[in-house]
Protein backbone atom coordinates (compact mmCIF):
# COMPACT_ATOMS: atom_id res chain seq x y z
CA UNK A 1 0.00 0.00 0.00
CA UNK A 2 1.51 3.07 -0.89
CA UNK A 3 1.19 6.39 1.50
CA UNK A 4 0.27 9.41 -0.23
CA UNK A 5 2.39 12.30 1.31
CA UNK A 6 0.84 14.98 3.60
CA UNK A 7 2.15 18.24 1.28
CA UNK A 8 4.26 20.47 3.36
CA UNK A 9 3.32 23.41 5.04
CA UNK A 10 0.36 24.79 7.76
CA UNK A 11 -2.37 23.28 7.98
CA UNK A 12 -5.30 26.07 7.86
CA UNK A 13 -8.17 24.28 9.44
CA UNK A 14 -10.23 27.28 10.70
CA UNK A 15 -9.06 27.35 14.74
CA UNK A 16 -12.27 28.95 15.55
CA UNK A 17 -14.42 25.69 14.82
CA UNK A 18 -11.71 23.46 15.55
CA UNK A 19 -11.60 25.26 19.11
CA UNK A 20 -15.73 24.91 19.50
CA UNK A 21 -15.77 21.42 18.08
CA UNK A 22 -13.07 20.55 20.65
CA UNK A 23 -14.70 21.69 23.50
CA UNK A 24 -18.00 20.71 22.38
CA UNK A 25 -16.68 16.83 22.13
CA UNK A 26 -15.55 17.30 25.30
CA UNK A 27 -18.44 19.02 26.78
CA UNK A 28 -20.58 15.93 25.08
CA UNK A 29 -18.38 13.08 26.55
CA UNK A 30 -18.68 14.83 29.99
CA UNK A 31 -22.64 15.06 29.80
CA UNK A 32 -22.37 11.30 28.64
CA UNK A 33 -20.59 10.24 31.54
CA UNK A 34 -22.74 11.87 33.97
CA UNK A 35 -26.18 10.52 32.07
CA UNK A 36 -24.75 7.10 32.35
CA UNK A 37 -23.49 7.70 36.44
CA UNK A 38 -26.66 9.05 36.85
CA UNK A 39 -28.75 6.51 35.49
CA UNK A 40 -26.89 3.76 36.81
CA UNK A 41 -27.01 5.06 40.38
CA UNK A 42 -30.07 5.69 40.23
CA UNK A 43 -31.44 2.69 38.95
CA UNK A 44 -29.47 0.49 41.28
CA UNK A 45 -30.84 2.75 44.35
CA UNK A 46 -34.10 2.07 43.06
CA UNK A 47 -33.96 -1.74 42.60
CA UNK A 48 -32.07 -1.95 46.02
CA UNK A 49 -35.12 -0.74 47.53
CA UNK A 50 -37.23 -2.76 45.90
CA UNK A 51 -34.96 -5.62 47.14
CA UNK A 52 -34.61 -4.21 50.43
CA UNK A 53 -38.74 -3.99 50.58
CA UNK A 54 -39.29 -7.38 49.73
CA UNK A 55 -36.18 -8.60 52.31
CA UNK A 56 -38.24 -6.54 54.86
CA UNK A 57 -41.67 -8.44 54.08
CA UNK A 58 -39.73 -12.04 54.62
CA UNK A 59 -38.31 -10.93 58.00
CA UNK A 60 -42.02 -9.13 59.18
CA UNK A 61 -43.16 -12.69 58.05
CA UNK A 62 -40.47 -14.53 60.27
CA UNK A 63 -41.46 -12.73 62.90
CA UNK A 64 -44.98 -13.36 62.64
CA UNK A 65 -45.43 -16.44 62.02
CA UNK A 66 -47.60 -18.38 64.13
CA UNK A 67 -48.73 -15.61 65.86
CA UNK A 68 -51.36 -14.46 63.49
CA UNK A 69 -53.85 -15.81 60.98
CA UNK A 70 -52.35 -16.54 57.43
CA UNK A 71 -55.35 -14.62 55.89
CA UNK A 72 -53.88 -11.39 58.39
CA UNK A 73 -50.41 -12.34 57.43
CA UNK A 74 -50.44 -12.27 53.61
CA UNK A 75 -52.40 -8.62 54.41
CA UNK A 76 -49.64 -7.50 56.42
CA UNK A 77 -47.02 -8.51 53.76
CA UNK A 78 -48.83 -6.98 50.55
CA UNK A 79 -49.09 -3.42 50.22
CA UNK A 80 -47.22 -0.31 48.13
CA UNK A 81 -46.57 -2.87 45.28
CA UNK A 82 -45.65 -5.81 47.24
CA UNK A 83 -47.56 -9.29 46.52
CA UNK A 84 -47.94 -11.78 49.22
CA UNK A 85 -48.50 -15.27 48.60
CA UNK A 86 -48.26 -17.82 51.44
CA UNK A 87 -48.93 -21.98 51.19
CA UNK A 88 -49.56 -23.14 55.26
CA UNK A 89 -48.23 -26.83 55.65
CA UNK A 90 -51.64 -28.34 54.86
CA UNK A 91 -51.36 -27.06 51.80
CA UNK A 92 -53.92 -24.24 52.15
CA UNK A 93 -53.00 -20.75 49.98
CA UNK A 94 -53.65 -17.44 51.07
CA UNK A 95 -53.10 -14.55 48.62
CA UNK A 96 -52.94 -10.62 49.07
CA UNK A 97 -51.88 -8.47 46.47
CA UNK A 98 -51.73 -8.93 42.74
CA UNK A 99 -51.87 -12.18 41.71
CA UNK A 100 -48.88 -13.33 39.45
CA UNK A 101 -50.39 -13.72 35.92
CA UNK A 102 -50.92 -9.50 36.71
CA UNK A 103 -47.22 -9.25 38.09
CA UNK A 104 -45.83 -11.28 35.26
CA UNK A 105 -46.62 -14.57 33.96
CA UNK A 106 -43.76 -16.06 34.01
CA UNK A 107 -43.58 -15.22 37.90
CA UNK A 108 -46.93 -16.68 38.49
CA UNK A 109 -46.06 -20.56 37.01
CA UNK A 110 -44.99 -22.64 39.82
CA UNK A 111 -41.86 -24.05 39.85
CA UNK A 112 -42.49 -27.55 40.24
CA UNK A 113 -45.05 -27.66 37.35
CA UNK A 114 -48.32 -28.59 39.74
CA UNK A 115 -50.93 -26.38 40.81
CA UNK A 116 -53.32 -26.90 43.57
CA UNK A 117 -56.66 -26.78 43.52
CA UNK A 118 -57.26 -22.90 45.39
CA UNK A 119 -59.88 -22.52 47.47
CA UNK A 120 -62.30 -19.85 47.70
CA UNK A 121 -61.86 -17.18 50.14
CA UNK A 122 -64.53 -16.42 52.66
CA UNK A 123 -64.63 -12.72 52.45
CA UNK A 124 -65.11 -13.09 48.47
CA UNK A 125 -61.18 -13.79 47.26
CA UNK A 126 -60.70 -14.94 43.79
CA UNK A 127 -58.50 -18.25 43.84
CA UNK A 128 -54.61 -18.32 43.37
CA UNK A 129 -52.45 -20.58 42.55
CA UNK A 130 -50.06 -21.24 44.99
CA UNK A 131 -46.23 -20.80 45.25
CA UNK A 132 -43.29 -22.73 44.37
CA UNK A 133 -41.68 -25.83 46.56
CA UNK A 134 -38.68 -23.91 47.56
CA UNK A 135 -35.65 -24.64 45.81
CA UNK A 136 -31.97 -23.96 46.23
CA UNK A 137 -32.24 -20.31 45.27
CA UNK A 138 -34.72 -20.12 48.50
CA UNK A 139 -33.92 -16.76 50.44
CA UNK A 140 -32.57 -14.97 47.13
CA UNK A 141 -33.87 -12.35 45.17
CA UNK A 142 -35.13 -13.77 41.18
CA UNK A 143 -35.67 -11.31 38.68
CA UNK A 144 -38.65 -13.01 36.16
CA UNK A 145 -38.97 -10.11 33.50
CA UNK A 146 -39.77 -7.21 35.52
CA UNK A 147 -40.76 -9.05 38.70
CA UNK A 148 -38.56 -9.23 41.39
CA UNK A 149 -39.70 -12.39 43.61
CA UNK A 150 -38.49 -14.13 46.73
CA UNK A 151 -39.22 -16.86 48.49
CA UNK A 152 -38.86 -18.24 52.18
CA UNK A 153 -40.14 -21.12 54.12
CA UNK A 154 -41.02 -20.17 57.05
CA UNK A 155 -40.63 -21.83 60.35
CA UNK A 156 -43.97 -23.21 61.00
CA UNK A 157 -43.15 -25.25 57.93
CA UNK A 158 -45.29 -22.67 55.26
CA UNK A 159 -43.86 -20.80 52.44
CA UNK A 160 -43.92 -17.54 51.37
CA UNK A 161 -43.53 -15.79 48.54
CA UNK A 162 -43.44 -11.99 47.95
CA UNK A 163 -43.24 -10.09 44.75
CA UNK A 164 -42.95 -6.97 43.31
CA UNK A 165 -43.11 -5.02 39.87
CA UNK A 166 -40.03 -3.17 39.08
CA UNK A 167 -41.56 -1.70 35.91
CA UNK A 168 -41.67 1.46 37.67
CA UNK A 169 -38.07 1.70 37.88
CA UNK A 170 -37.73 1.45 34.41
CA UNK A 171 -40.18 4.11 33.53
CA UNK A 172 -38.61 6.30 35.90
CA UNK A 173 -35.46 5.71 34.54
CA UNK A 174 -36.77 6.16 30.85
CA UNK A 175 -38.09 9.49 31.98
CA UNK A 176 -34.94 10.54 33.20
CA UNK A 177 -32.99 9.81 30.58
CA UNK A 178 -35.23 11.76 28.12
CA UNK A 179 -34.97 14.66 30.30
CA UNK A 180 -31.08 13.96 30.34
CA UNK A 181 -30.71 13.76 26.92
CA UNK A 182 -32.97 17.74 26.14
CA UNK A 183 -30.80 19.16 29.25
CA UNK A 184 -27.68 17.97 27.31
CA UNK A 185 -28.98 19.16 24.17
CA UNK A 186 -29.93 22.46 25.36
CA UNK A 187 -26.67 22.56 26.70
CA UNK A 188 -24.54 21.90 24.37
CA UNK A 189 -26.76 24.70 21.99
CA UNK A 190 -26.02 27.14 24.74
CA UNK A 191 -22.34 26.39 24.67
CA UNK A 192 -21.90 26.43 20.92
CA UNK A 193 -23.05 29.57 21.45
CA UNK A 194 -21.13 31.25 23.94
CA UNK A 195 -18.10 29.35 22.47
CA UNK A 196 -18.73 31.05 19.26
CA UNK A 197 -18.93 34.41 20.62
CA UNK A 198 -15.80 33.90 23.56
CA UNK A 199 -13.43 32.44 21.27
CA UNK A 200 -14.28 34.57 18.63
CA UNK A 201 -13.01 37.69 20.77
CA UNK A 202 -10.13 35.57 22.28
CA UNK A 203 -8.77 35.24 18.67
CA UNK A 204 -9.50 38.53 17.66
CA UNK A 205 -5.18 39.23 17.77
CA UNK A 206 -4.89 37.31 14.90
CA UNK A 207 -7.49 39.25 13.34
CA UNK A 208 -5.39 42.18 13.83
CA UNK A 209 -2.16 40.20 12.68
CA UNK A 210 -3.68 39.57 9.45
CA UNK A 211 -4.51 43.27 8.84
CA UNK A 212 -1.13 44.22 10.04
CA UNK A 213 0.38 42.00 7.60
CA UNK A 214 -1.44 42.95 5.02
CA UNK A 215 -1.12 46.93 5.63
CA UNK A 216 2.81 46.43 5.44
CA UNK A 217 1.69 43.88 1.81
CA UNK A 218 0.17 47.28 0.87
CA UNK A 219 3.18 49.41 1.52
CA UNK A 220 2.92 50.51 4.96
CA UNK A 221 6.26 48.98 6.60
CA UNK A 222 6.39 50.49 9.84
CA UNK A 223 2.99 48.95 11.34
CA UNK A 224 3.89 46.71 13.86
CA UNK A 225 1.72 44.99 16.57
CA UNK A 226 3.43 45.87 19.76
CA UNK A 227 1.46 43.71 22.49
CA UNK A 228 1.01 45.32 25.87
CA UNK A 229 1.30 41.41 27.46
CA UNK A 230 4.47 40.45 25.69
CA UNK A 231 4.63 37.26 28.11
CA UNK A 232 1.50 35.39 27.12
CA UNK A 233 0.82 33.52 24.14
CA UNK A 234 -0.75 35.50 22.31
CA UNK A 235 1.53 38.44 23.46
CA UNK A 236 4.79 35.95 22.31
CA UNK A 237 3.06 35.07 18.93
CA UNK A 238 2.57 38.58 18.31
CA UNK A 239 6.11 39.67 19.21
CA UNK A 240 7.90 37.30 17.00
CA UNK A 241 6.02 38.60 14.85
CA UNK A 242 7.11 42.33 15.19
CA UNK A 243 10.97 40.75 15.32
CA UNK A 244 10.02 38.92 11.81
CA UNK A 245 9.02 42.14 10.39
CA UNK A 246 11.75 44.20 11.87
CA UNK A 247 13.95 41.33 10.47
CA UNK A 248 12.65 41.76 6.77
CA UNK A 249 12.33 45.25 6.71
CA UNK A 250 15.84 45.97 7.92
CA UNK A 251 16.75 42.66 4.99
CA UNK A 252 14.55 44.83 2.35
CA UNK A 253 16.17 47.78 3.34
CA UNK A 254 20.05 46.24 2.84
CA UNK A 255 18.85 44.90 -0.64
CA UNK A 256 17.87 47.93 -2.05
CA UNK A 257 21.15 49.64 -0.48
CA UNK A 258 22.94 46.68 -2.19
CA UNK A 259 21.07 46.95 -5.41
CA UNK A 260 21.99 50.89 -5.00
CA UNK A 261 25.12 50.59 -4.52
CA UNK A 262 25.35 47.50 -7.64
CA UNK A 263 23.60 50.33 -9.95
CA UNK A 264 26.15 53.17 -8.85
CA UNK A 265 29.36 50.64 -8.91
CA UNK A 266 28.49 49.66 -12.63
CA UNK A 267 27.63 53.60 -13.52
CA UNK A 268 31.04 54.13 -12.18
CA UNK A 269 32.33 51.62 -13.51
CA UNK A 270 30.96 52.19 -17.06
CA UNK A 271 32.10 56.24 -16.31
CA UNK A 272 35.28 54.87 -15.30
CA UNK A 273 35.47 52.59 -18.35
CA UNK A 274 34.09 55.49 -20.80
CA UNK A 275 37.08 57.32 -20.12
CA UNK A 276 40.08 55.21 -21.39
CA UNK A 277 37.92 53.93 -24.24
CA UNK A 278 37.00 57.22 -25.42
CA UNK A 279 41.13 58.06 -25.17
CA UNK A 280 41.85 54.23 -27.33
CA UNK A 281 39.42 55.63 -29.81
CA UNK A 282 39.85 58.83 -30.50
CA UNK A 283 44.17 58.25 -30.77
CA UNK A 284 43.40 55.25 -33.15
CA UNK A 285 41.29 57.90 -35.08
CA UNK A 286 44.12 60.14 -35.43
CA UNK A 287 46.57 57.19 -36.23
CA UNK A 288 44.52 56.25 -39.17
CA UNK A 289 44.40 59.43 -40.86
CA UNK A 290 48.09 58.89 -40.93
CA UNK A 291 48.46 63.04 -41.19
CA UNK A 292 50.15 63.25 -37.89
CA UNK A 293 54.16 63.34 -37.38
CA UNK A 294 56.34 60.36 -36.42
CA UNK A 295 56.32 61.75 -33.06
CA UNK A 296 53.01 62.80 -32.53
CA UNK A 297 51.98 59.07 -33.55
CA UNK A 298 54.43 57.85 -31.17
CA UNK A 299 52.61 59.69 -28.43
CA UNK A 300 49.25 58.42 -29.97
CA UNK A 301 50.64 55.01 -29.64
CA UNK A 302 51.50 55.30 -25.99
CA UNK A 303 48.61 57.20 -24.91
CA UNK A 304 46.58 53.74 -26.71
CA UNK A 305 48.78 51.64 -24.25
CA UNK A 306 48.43 54.06 -21.42
CA UNK A 307 44.32 54.14 -21.44
CA UNK A 308 44.49 50.34 -22.21
CA UNK A 309 46.60 49.44 -19.28
CA UNK A 310 44.44 51.62 -17.33
CA UNK A 311 41.19 49.89 -18.66
CA UNK A 312 43.10 46.86 -18.00
CA UNK A 313 43.27 47.42 -14.27
CA UNK A 314 39.81 48.83 -13.93
CA UNK A 315 38.27 45.54 -14.99
CA UNK A 316 41.21 43.76 -12.95
CA UNK A 317 40.04 45.51 -9.84
CA UNK A 318 36.16 44.95 -10.72
CA UNK A 319 37.08 41.46 -11.27
CA UNK A 320 39.07 41.23 -7.91
CA UNK A 321 36.35 42.88 -5.86
CA UNK A 322 33.64 39.87 -7.47
CA UNK A 323 36.24 37.63 -6.30
CA UNK A 324 36.41 39.22 -2.82
CA UNK A 325 32.62 38.88 -2.56
CA UNK A 326 32.44 35.64 -3.41
CA UNK A 327 35.18 34.64 -0.58
CA UNK A 328 38.35 34.18 -1.32
CA UNK A 329 40.48 31.24 -1.75
CA UNK A 330 43.44 32.23 0.16
CA UNK A 331 47.11 29.87 0.56
CA UNK A 332 47.71 30.18 3.94
CA UNK A 333 51.45 30.00 5.22
CA UNK A 334 53.47 31.32 7.99
CA UNK A 335 54.47 34.65 6.98
CA UNK A 336 56.53 37.28 8.88
CA UNK A 337 54.37 40.26 8.43
CA UNK A 338 57.73 42.33 9.33
CA UNK A 339 60.02 41.33 6.66
CA UNK A 340 56.62 41.67 3.92
CA UNK A 341 56.39 45.03 5.25
CA UNK A 342 60.35 45.71 4.30
CA UNK A 343 59.24 44.38 1.22
CA UNK A 344 56.88 46.26 0.49
CA UNK A 345 58.16 49.68 1.60
CA UNK A 346 61.47 48.63 -0.72
CA UNK A 347 59.15 48.63 -3.91
CA UNK A 348 59.24 51.07 -6.42
CA UNK A 349 57.18 54.30 -4.91
CA UNK A 350 54.10 56.08 -6.56
CA UNK A 351 55.54 59.57 -6.40
CA UNK A 352 59.12 60.18 -6.25
CA UNK A 353 60.71 61.98 -3.10
CA UNK A 354 58.28 60.10 -0.50
CA UNK A 355 59.85 57.87 2.17
CA UNK A 356 59.14 54.95 4.06
CA UNK A 357 60.18 54.27 7.35
CA UNK A 358 59.31 50.55 8.88
CA UNK A 359 59.86 49.72 12.44
CA UNK A 360 58.85 46.03 12.97
CA UNK A 361 60.30 43.65 14.77
CA UNK A 362 59.53 39.63 13.62
CA UNK A 363 55.78 38.92 13.96
CA UNK A 364 54.41 35.78 12.77
CA UNK A 365 51.17 35.06 10.61
CA UNK A 366 48.84 32.79 8.79
CA UNK A 367 48.33 34.52 5.62
CA UNK A 368 48.36 34.25 2.05
CA UNK A 369 51.57 36.29 1.13
CA UNK A 370 50.64 37.58 -2.24
CA UNK A 371 47.27 39.01 -0.46
CA UNK A 372 48.53 40.66 2.24
CA UNK A 373 51.47 41.92 -0.46
CA UNK A 374 48.46 43.58 -2.01
CA UNK A 375 46.90 45.20 1.09
CA UNK A 376 50.26 46.44 2.15
CA UNK A 377 50.85 47.83 -1.92
CA UNK A 378 47.40 49.61 -1.65
CA UNK A 379 47.80 51.31 1.97
CA UNK A 380 51.54 52.33 0.65
CA UNK A 381 50.30 53.78 -2.66
CA UNK A 382 48.17 55.68 -1.39
CA UNK A 383 50.10 57.08 1.56
CA UNK A 384 52.90 57.99 -0.86
CA UNK A 385 50.41 59.70 -3.42
CA UNK A 386 49.77 62.49 -0.83
CA UNK A 387 52.91 61.90 1.63
CA UNK A 388 56.09 62.80 1.83
CA UNK A 389 56.89 60.26 4.79
CA UNK A 390 55.46 57.06 5.82
CA UNK A 391 55.94 55.01 8.68
CA UNK A 392 55.12 51.28 8.84
CA UNK A 393 54.83 50.33 12.66
CA UNK A 394 53.93 46.10 13.42
CA UNK A 395 53.55 45.00 16.79
CA UNK A 396 51.81 42.01 18.76
CA UNK A 397 48.88 42.89 20.55
CA UNK A 398 48.03 39.47 22.47
CA UNK A 399 46.68 37.28 20.01
CA UNK A 400 46.64 39.87 17.49
CA UNK A 401 49.41 41.20 15.11
CA UNK A 402 48.80 45.12 14.27
CA UNK A 403 50.18 46.84 11.44
CA UNK A 404 49.81 50.68 11.32
CA UNK A 405 50.57 53.00 8.28
CA UNK A 406 50.80 56.77 8.90
CA UNK A 407 51.29 59.38 7.03
CA UNK A 408 52.42 63.55 7.25
CA UNK A 409 49.56 64.23 4.80
CA UNK A 410 46.22 65.89 4.28
CA UNK A 411 44.59 62.98 6.50
CA UNK A 412 40.95 61.89 6.36
CA UNK A 413 38.30 63.80 7.54
CA UNK A 414 36.20 62.02 10.19
CA UNK A 415 32.85 61.68 7.98
CA UNK A 416 34.72 60.07 5.70
CA UNK A 417 36.70 57.40 7.64
CA UNK A 418 33.87 54.67 6.97
CA UNK A 419 33.16 55.97 3.18
CA UNK A 420 36.55 55.52 2.12
CA UNK A 421 35.86 51.69 1.99
CA UNK A 422 33.14 51.74 -0.31
CA UNK A 423 33.33 51.16 -3.65
CA UNK A 424 34.11 53.56 -6.38
CA UNK A 425 34.69 56.29 -3.54
CA UNK A 426 37.53 59.05 -3.97
CA UNK A 427 37.91 62.08 -1.88
CA UNK A 428 39.79 63.69 -4.28
CA UNK A 429 37.59 63.52 -7.72
CA UNK A 430 39.29 66.11 -9.33
CA UNK A 431 42.97 64.07 -9.15
CA UNK A 432 44.60 62.67 -12.30
CA UNK A 433 42.55 59.61 -13.26
CA UNK A 434 46.02 57.99 -14.41
CA UNK A 435 48.02 59.13 -11.40
CA UNK A 436 45.12 57.40 -8.42
CA UNK A 437 43.09 54.63 -9.06
CA UNK A 438 39.25 54.23 -9.50
CA UNK A 439 38.04 53.84 -5.76
CA UNK A 440 38.49 50.07 -5.31
CA UNK A 441 41.71 49.43 -3.83
CA UNK A 442 40.28 50.36 -0.13
CA UNK A 443 37.00 47.88 -0.57
CA UNK A 444 39.71 44.98 -1.89
CA UNK A 445 42.06 45.26 0.71
CA UNK A 446 39.36 45.22 3.40
CA UNK A 447 38.26 42.25 1.83
CA UNK A 448 41.21 40.49 1.80
CA UNK A 449 41.75 41.57 5.65
CA UNK A 450 38.34 39.99 6.55
CA UNK A 451 38.90 37.08 4.64
CA UNK A 452 41.88 36.32 7.08
CA UNK A 453 40.00 37.06 9.80
CA UNK A 454 41.05 40.02 10.13
CA UNK A 455 40.30 44.17 9.87
CA UNK A 456 41.17 46.96 8.31
CA UNK A 457 39.69 50.33 9.80
CA UNK A 458 41.27 54.09 9.40
CA UNK A 459 41.85 55.37 12.48
CA UNK A 460 42.19 59.19 13.89
CA UNK A 461 45.72 60.51 13.96
CA UNK A 462 46.94 63.55 14.81
CA UNK A 463 48.93 64.16 11.67
CA UNK A 464 47.78 62.68 7.96
CA UNK A 465 46.18 59.58 8.39
CA UNK A 466 46.19 56.22 9.98
CA UNK A 467 45.10 52.70 8.67
CA UNK A 468 45.70 49.93 10.44
CA UNK A 469 45.25 45.66 9.78
CA UNK A 470 44.76 43.53 12.43
CA UNK A 471 44.95 39.91 11.71
CA UNK A 472 45.38 36.72 13.90
CA UNK A 473 49.30 36.12 15.44
CA UNK A 474 50.80 32.38 14.56
CA UNK A 475 50.88 30.72 18.18
CA UNK A 476 54.37 30.31 18.89
CA UNK A 477 54.51 26.26 18.43
CA UNK A 478 53.53 27.14 14.72
CA UNK A 479 56.34 29.50 13.53
CA UNK A 480 58.59 28.72 10.55
CA UNK A 481 62.38 29.06 10.45
CA UNK A 482 63.90 31.44 8.38
CA UNK A 483 63.57 30.65 4.91
CA UNK A 484 60.73 28.35 5.80
CA UNK A 485 58.28 30.50 3.56
CA UNK A 486 58.47 32.13 0.51
CA UNK A 487 58.79 35.75 0.72
CA UNK A 488 59.92 36.24 -2.90
CA UNK A 489 56.03 36.42 -3.85
CA UNK A 490 55.67 39.29 -2.07
CA UNK A 491 58.33 41.02 -4.41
Amino acid sequence: MRWRRRPEGVRTRSLLVRTVVSVLVVLTGLLLVLGVSVDTALGSRLRGEIEQRLQDRVETAQALSGSVSDDVLVKRLSGQGVSAYLRSADGTVSVSGPSPEELSASAAAPSDGAVTEARPDPGGRRPAPRPPVPTAASGRITELGSVLTLDAELTDGSIVRVSADSSQVEATLAQLRTVLVVASLVTLLLAAAVLMVVVRRSLSPLADMTQVARSITSGDRGRRLRPDRPRTDIGRTATAFDAMLDEVEGAERSAMQSEQRLRDFLSDAAHELRTPVAGMQAAAESLLRNQTTRASREELAVQVIREARHAARLVDDMLLMSRVDQGLDLVRRPLDLAEAARTAADRPLTREGATVHVTAPETWVLADADRIAQVLGNLLANACRVADTVHIDVRADGDRVVLEVTDDGPGVPAADRERIFERMVRLDEGRDRHAGGVGLGLPVARGIAEAHGGTLTCEPAAVGACFRLVLPALPPTHVAPAGAFGVNSLA
